[in-house]
């Protein structure tokens, strides 16, 4: 594969200094430091690189990565972290035409570098008589923080590599001293020359156990057994990335207040109070949002607040199951229903039990849906509200996540924070607002295996917002 610059993407105490030292050895290769450091160029101490300034650089990131690669070497590169300037970082990471080494060492063994490296004020050793030595503190929430971040980070590089059909060179800490793969890694960035001996400017400062580093080794285990490696609690998530419904957004008709419905919810009663504030009818609230119009609308109304209300999942699954499923409305809910667990819900008794069962059913549908199980992807009105909201935060997040059953009180106050004295009272849904005929209630028909089941299929939901059994 052709590359025409390459970035060690890194992070303190990994290596980076001593692969770039390594890499620089090699004939045509050309490694410029920490270009992109928020505090400076290259090194620290430097205001000035490859004739652009320190100014210039903020003003004009490109401009000194095309100083770099102009260079002459036949492979030019540099070393980011990733709170270094995010604009270079996102532009790197979807650039095809880069080769990405990606560094990583032993998290704890980099924690601890950096505490000593800090407590030292020592980041690079030439001369092993210069070495300053010293123990440090390990602090196990500091540890996980610092844990935490990493893998993050982690995440994004792969999740973009992924996405964009690219592939990197995984080099581990251990490993940047190692001739055979220095000379791999020259391979893989379409270089041929190699090298046969390694420089020996940078000495590793530590080369210490990791208990004679630390004043209280006997936390390290403590902290480590809190800690879940693999991951073992997580709740999988199987649900399709979301984009915004910025079609479904409702703008207030005077009143700077924008509505974020999350389908399933109590839309209908929300718009009708929103037309009550302006003494409009709902029509007349603004709709019709694309990502630039809402840029616009929004920039125009200074102190605009935006919102969206959560309804609690068994009766959101409940008024969909009543107003959408049962009439027949979505017909590949029902063929599916039909095939996947013999049930028609459209033909559902009127009974309790009889509704009860085709309800049940319909709640299994969710689950295998949300799960990827079903050649039927989740519409909005059966998805997760967490995986709404998250379409909506690619574009606008909003300032209020209300709850339905508090909206009598949280609305009239929103209201009078926007200038309205004496604002509408929220009225509960109307009957034919989520069904639009007679149906039983929710409270006659729930027992133990509904709710068990909607935990199954909204656990996501659940474990997000913090709601408890109805």
């Amino acid at each position: 594969m052709a590359f025409d610059y390459f970035v060690i993407l890194a992070e303190m105490r990994t290596g980076s200094n001593l692969l770039e030292s390594n890499l620089n050895a090699f004939d045509g290769i050309e490694c410029h430091g920490e270009l992109f450091n928020t505090g400076f160029l290259n090194t620290p101490g430097t205001e000035s690189y490859l004739g652009v300034t320190f100014a210039q650089r903020e003003a004009d990131p490109w401009s000194l990565m095309m100083a770099a690669r102009a260079t002459g070497a036949r492979m030019p590169g540099f070393r980011l972290f990733h709170d270094h300037d995010p604009r270079i970082w996102d532009h790197v990471l979807r650039d095809t035409a880069c080769a990405k080494i990606v560094l990583t060492r032993n998290p704890l063994d980099s924690y601890v570098s950096r505490k000593i490296a800090a407590a030292t004020n020592q980041w690079k050793l030439g001369d092993v008589k210069n070495r300053r030595q010293t123990q440090v503190s390990f602090d196990a929430g500091e540890f996980e923080t610092h844990l935490s971040r990493l893998q993050s980070t982690q995440i994004e590089i792969l999740n973009t590599l992924q996405s964009t059909g690219q592939s990197a060179f995984y080099i581990g800490y251990d490993d940047a001293n190692d001739l055979d793969v220095l000379n791999g890694l020259a391979r893989w960035l379409g270089l041929a020359s190699r090298i046969d001996r390694l420089p020996r400017a940078l000495k590793k400062q530590n080369p210490e156990p990791l208990d004679q580093k630390l004043s209280n080794p006997g936390d390290v285990a403590k902290a480590l057994a809190r800690i879940d490696r693999f991951d073992l609690g997580r709740t999988p998530n199987f649900e399709v990335r979301r984009g915004p419904m910025l079609d479904a957004a409702q703008g207030g008709a005077q009143t700077r207040l924008l509505f974020l419905p999350l389908r399933g919810g109590p839309e209908a009663g929300v718009i009708r109070w929103m037309a009550a504030l302006d003494q409009v009818a709902p029509e007349a609230l603004t709709t019709g949002f694309d990502e630039g119009r809402l840029h616009r609308w929004r920039r125009d109304r200074a102190g605009l607040r935006s919102f969206t209300v959560l309804r609690h999942p068994l009766e959101r699954a409940y008024s969909v199951f009543c107003a959408r499923i049962v009439t027949g409305e979505v017909a590949p809910v029902r063929d599916h229903m039909i095939r996947l667990f013999d049930t028609d819900p459209t033909r559902a008794s009127s009974s309790e039990d009889g509704f009860r069962d085709a309800f049940k059913a319909y709640l299994k549908f969710c689950r295998a849906s949300i799960s990827g199980q079903t050649g039927l992807q989740p519409w909005p009105i059966w998805a997760t509200q967490a995986a709404l909201l998250d379409g909506y935060a690619r574009v606008i997040s909003p300032d209020l996540v209300l709850r339905e059953e508090d909206l009598a009180e949280d609305l009239p106050r929103l209201a009078r924070r926007l200038g309205h004295d004496a604002p509408p009272d929220w009225t509960p849904e109307r009957e034919g607002d989520s069904s639009p005929t007679s149906r039983p209630a929710l409270s006659e028909i729930r027992d133990s295996y509904i709710t068990r089941l909607v935990r199954e299929a909204y656990g996501r939901d659940f474990d997000t917002f913090g709601f408890t059994d109805l």
